[in-house]
Order: structure tokens, then sequence, then C-alpha cells
């Protein structure tokens, strides 16, 4: 498949990504294994045909232009366009072979992501799957763009260039330890929610924007909160009892299925769910391959949540008393 990429892939093209990476030519050519001065060539015939320089040449090495930064977005493009159609050629010969790249987000990776990499492996042992950890801006941009194959984001909006394979309401609720005196109720509102110290997420979330935009008051009066940008650290605390959060089943899920943390719905009407989908480009080509882990991806998701409000009930049966 390597040599199939290197023979398919514009020299050129191969070229300019191997130097903008390593950021000299000496080093692009041990890396391509090209001469330095065939390397050097090319970037000069392009730049003498375009017009305009692709790098800058500096004492500590070389700098992509504004033309070179194009350039090298379409070196992206192709490589990921080659992989997926030398996917669907191996599909053709009857073996499910080739390379995916998935977006997820950071909450996901402790989550059900760890076991849906190894239901691939089970299920589809030639594909290399690749796992980029961004924001959901971020997630779609490169799904646009053809970077990634698949991506599952947080309140995916559906358009023209996205298309959503599988998607889920996640209600937003409290999370605390089993021993907390909010574990107990089988509902809470706001008020509840505001007399304990918060954790909550940074700006860079969606849930976190939500709430600035509908119940700011809370991140006021919450004594006192603790803003950060990293989920671990916001369950970290919940589970010493010291906070309480606002967050969904599926970020809590692995501590929900092992009884370590309680997921409390919130009875304020006015607490809107969340989303999770799982998407694929709409107006790229899309090989059989990643359509099929993208289904797969959206019942493991399905299935996921399934267990864990399972386990919810069954504590809240338990624990749970009238308010």
């Amino acid at each position: 498949m390597s040599n199939l990429n290197n023979l398919l892939h514009p020299k050129a093209l191969r070229y300019i990504a191997a130097v903008a990476q390593l950021g000299s030519v000496q080093a692009a050519s041990r890396e391509v294994s090209i001469s330095a001065s065939a390397i050097d060539r090319h970037i000069l015939m392009l730049e003498e045909d375009l017009g305009l320089p692709l790098f800058e040449r500096q004492p500590r090495g070389m700098r992509l232009t504004a033309a070179g930064e194009l350039l090298l977005a379409l070196s992206q493009r192709w490589k990921a366009d080659l992989n997926r159609t030398l996917s669907d050629i191996k599909h053709l010969q009857g073996v499910s072979h080739g390379q995916l790249r998935l977006a997820a987000m950071d909450s996901h990776t402790n989550g059900f992501l760890p076991e849906f990499v190894q239901l691939v492996a089970q299920e589809h042992p030639g594909i290399v799957l690749e796992v980029d950890v961004l924001s959901p801006d971020e997630a779609v941009q490169r799904l646009r763009e053809g970077e990634v194959d698949l991506a599952i984001v947080f309140n995916l909006k559906p358009s023209r260039e996205v298309h959503v394979v599988a998607s889920a309401e996640l209600p937003l609720g409290c999370v605390v330890a089993p021993d907390h005196p909010l574990a107990g109720l089988a509902q809470v509102g706001f008020k509840d929610v505001a007399a304990w110290p918060l954790a909550a997420q940074s700006r860079a979330l969606a849930i976190r924007r939500y709430l600035e935009k509908r119940h700011n008051w809370l991140l006021q009066e919450a004594r006192p909160p603790l803003v950060t940008n990293s989920l671990q650290l916001v369950k970290r605390l919940v589970r010493s009892g010291s906070h309480v959060a606002l967050t969904s089943e599926l970020d809590a899920g692995p501590e929900i299925l092992k009884g370590q943390l309680r997921f409390i719905p919130l009875q304020d009407r006015s607490a809107q769910p969340q989303t999770v989908g799982v998407a694929i480009s709409a107006t790229r080509a899309q090989s059989r391959m990643a359509r099929v882990l993208a289904e797969r991806l959206g019942v493991h998701l399905t299935e996921y949540l399934a267990r864990v409000r399972q386990a919810g009930a069954e504590t809240n049966r338990k624990k749970a008393r009238p308010r």
C-alpha cells in the first residue's frame, strides 16, 4: 500500500509536504529517499511556474508561504482521497484493508471509544484506524475538508456538507458522588446544584456556552466554581465528593457503569438536551468501509448509552427518594 501511495501521490506534492513537515530539503531528502537537489529542483520549477515562492528560506530552515500552505492542503486532500480509493480497490478484491481516520472528542477517549477501537480490530483486522482528538468545530472542519473519514461530534448540525449517520439525545443532568447529599434525589433543579461547589467545563465546550446563555446566574452563584477544559479533572473532583457537575450520561458513562458516580436528571424544562452524532462527508466520495464503520459506530454508541442508562436506572431505584 505504501508503494502505491508513492506511485499515485504526485511527486511535487509529496516533496512539499515533506519539506514543510521537516523544515529542510536535506531532511526531506532522507525521508522520501530522493536526492536533495531533485527535491529543490522540483520546488524551484513549481515556484517559477506559479510566479510565487512556496517557502521562505530562513537560516534555521524553510517555512511555508501562503501559496505553499495552499499546496500543502491540496497534498493532504489528495492523500486522503487516495487512501479512500485504495481501500475501495482492496474491498473489490474481497479484502477489508485500508486506513480510516476518525475525529472524536476528548470526553470519548475513556468512555465508549476504546470499546469501539477493539470492535474494529476484531471485526476488521485489516483496517488501520487513526483517531484524532479534536474540538467539535475542528472535527466538522476536518470532515468537510476530507482530512478525516468520519466524526463523532456533540451538537452536530446537519448540512449540505455533512451527512449524519446516527445521533442520540443527551439530557442534561447533575453528576454527584454516590454518597453525596444530592445522590438520594430522583431529580434536581438548578437551585439545588447552585448550593454546592460546581466543577464547570470551559467555554470551548458547548455545555458551558449553553449554561452561560441560559443559566449564567448559576456560574456566578455556585460556591466556589471551578472552570477547566479537563473532563477527567471534573469527574475526579465529583468522585471525591467535593464538587458536583452538570454534564451528560455519556460523559460520565464509565463511572456510572462502575457505580462511582450517579447521574440525576434535571427537572427544569428549559434544560435543553445536547446531542451526539456520527457523521461522514455528504459531498466527498466515501469508501464503503468508511460508511460501514460509521454505521457500526452509531450502533455501538446506542448500545453503550443503553447500558449506561440501565445501570443508572438500577442505582436510582435503590437510592432515590421522593422530593
